[in-house]
């Protein structure tokens, strides 16, 4: 297999009577907590993940069967995976290179 990948994950449940998804996202976070392997970025519309692709695909699926255990009638998972193979990326190399050309632009929590 290839080395890191990086992967956006949106976990959204439907029909649990709520317009409240905090408490489904923060199980779905504690799944990437347990696991060895990955670093993770929180975002407010979705979760960067950055490792080894089998590990990824096993913690989406993990991720995507949390609202269902909770009472979750319908869910919604969107992926977006960014698989370089030419070079290593990481989360923060991406942003490094955003940067380098203009610094003045806001990164989430700084």
């Amino acid at each position: 297999m290839g080395g890191n990948i990086i992967v956006e994950i949106s976990v959204v449940p439907i029909g649990t009577g709520t317009t409240s998804l905090s408490r489904y996202i923060a199980d779905c976070v504690g799944v990437l907590e347990n696991e060895k392997g990955l670093n993770y970025q929180l975002t407010p519309m979705g979760t960067i993940v950055e490792g080894p692709l089998e590990i990824i695909f096993k913690v989406v699926k993990l991720m995507h069967e949390i609202p269902f255990k909770k009472g979750a009638l319908r869910v919604v998972t969107t992926i977006k995976i960014d698989d370089r193979r030419d070079k290593k990326a990481t989360m923060q190399k991406k942003i490094r290179s955003v940067l380098k050309i203009n610094p003045e632009i806001k990164v989430a929590g700084s």
